[in-house]
């Protein structure tokens, strides 16, 4: 007769007598649930994460999460070291954002700086600008204003690179698929990470 389980309990083997082949058959089932990608895709797949700048891992881990790809990322002004009242794009930045493929480029403004002055320093690099949530706005605003953003494009399916703890939050309100900090999205010869 097995033993009982009781609440708080994952199902899994117990430690008594015979734990060592309860213990071998719970890791075997376990692994036939996980997916096991052929080769070539997950070839595919660490392209992707370099045409999006970002590391495998982390690119891995919003195609598992969402089951969808990546089409968009949404940077805010900040993580572009872009402020008012003069703002320019830097070099590194600018090289990062021209490196990227198959995928939409879009900024954030924060106040005080407009979607007119970032537009016109952003340039080439950026697709679309738009207004940035308010830093201590509510959570309903900070999400209609990111949804406002992407416009048809769906939330799990973008990335948010910011500066942030406020920021990071904006992803939550959005719906996003994850958030990249700036430092380590633009450190050089390296993707993001922490999704």
């Amino acid at each position: 007769m097995g033993a009982v389980t009781g609440l708080g309990h994952n199902g899994g083997p117990s430690l008594e007598p015979g734990f060592g082949w309860r213990k071998h058959c719970w890791t075997a089932a376990r692994a036939r649930l996980l997916p096991t990608l052929p080769i070539e895709v997950v070839r595919l797949r660490v392209k992707r994460a370099a045409e999006l700048g970002l590391d495998y891992r982390s690119y891995a881990s919003v195609r598992a999460a969402t089951g969808h790809d990546v089409v968009a990322l949404l940077f805010s002004s900040n993580a572009l070291r872009m402020v008012a009242p003069n703002p320019t794009l830097p070099m590194d930045r600018a090289a990062k954002l021209a490196a990227l493929r198959e995928c939409g480029r879009v900024a954030l403004a924060i106040r005080p700086l407009t979607v007119a002055q970032l537009a016109g320093a952003g340039g080439q690099a950026l697709d679309a600008v738009h207004p940035a949530p308010e830093l201590l706005g509510r959570w309903g605003a900070a999400g209609a204003a990111v949804r406002a953003a992407l416009g048809r494009v769906p939330g799990d399916r973008v990335i948010l690179v910011g500066d942030t703890a406020l920021e990071r939050d904006w992803c939550a309100a959005g719906r996003l698929a994850g958030w990249v900090p700036s430092d380590r999205y633009f450190a050089t010869g390296q993707g993001g990470g922490e999704i």
